[in-house]
């Protein structure tokens, strides 16, 4: 007998369908992000009701006023 526990692995798809397979895989994962976004939309981790574009945009246009024009150009000439 051989030591390599997954020499028979391949196997596995002779058992399973191929395409259904990874079509249930794809279901289900697609399910899955489904389900935790919506979950983190009703917890307090919700990032559409944080307010967050809205505090710093602000800050942003601010700060911009205060900055200093670019210095000139250096020529080579």
């Amino acid at each position: 007998m051989s030591d390599n526990k997954m020499v028979g692995m391949y196997k596995i798809w002779t058992f399973f369908d191929p395409r259904r397979t990874l079509v249930a895989i794809a279901g289900f994962q697609m399910v899955l992000a489904l389900l935790i976004h919506f979950i983190l939309l009703g917890s307090d981790l919700n990032w559409l009701d944080d307010g967050i574009p809205t505090s710093y945009m602000g800050a942003d246009a601010a700060a911009a006023g205060q900055m200093s024009p670019m210095p000139e150009a250096r020529t080579t000439n």
